[in-house]
């Protein structure tokens, strides 16, 4: 499945690592806000909802520390999808 379809798949959960503030001013409808300094305390969390995860943030860079975090943590079906940005593009085609 590529990350157009992970996005738009109704079972993945949009994970957005940016700030509350950065979340609060644009966001992704239906999407979570994990902070990436949370990232850590959220694993079994994130874990536990046994789901396609796809993380996002401002530019790719903090979604992809987080993915790489949530990788070493024993999660692997997780996708980073880059900015914002992106991610509403993927979500308007």
């Amino acid at each position: 499945m590529n990350i157009k379809d992970l996005v738009n798949d109704p079972k993945t959960v949009l994970i957005d690592v940016r700030t509350p503030m950065e979340y609060q001013d644009q966001h992704v409808e239906g999407s979570l806000n994990i902070p990436l300094d949370t990232i850590p305390e959220e694993v079994e969390r994130i874990r536990s909802m046994n789901a396609p995860i796809v993380v996002f943030c401002r530019s790719g860079a903090r979604s992809g520390q987080a993915m790489m975090y949530l990788q070493q943590s024993g999660i692997s079906n997780v996708h980073n999808a880059g900015g914002i940005g992106n991610v509403l593009i993927l979500k308007m085609n």
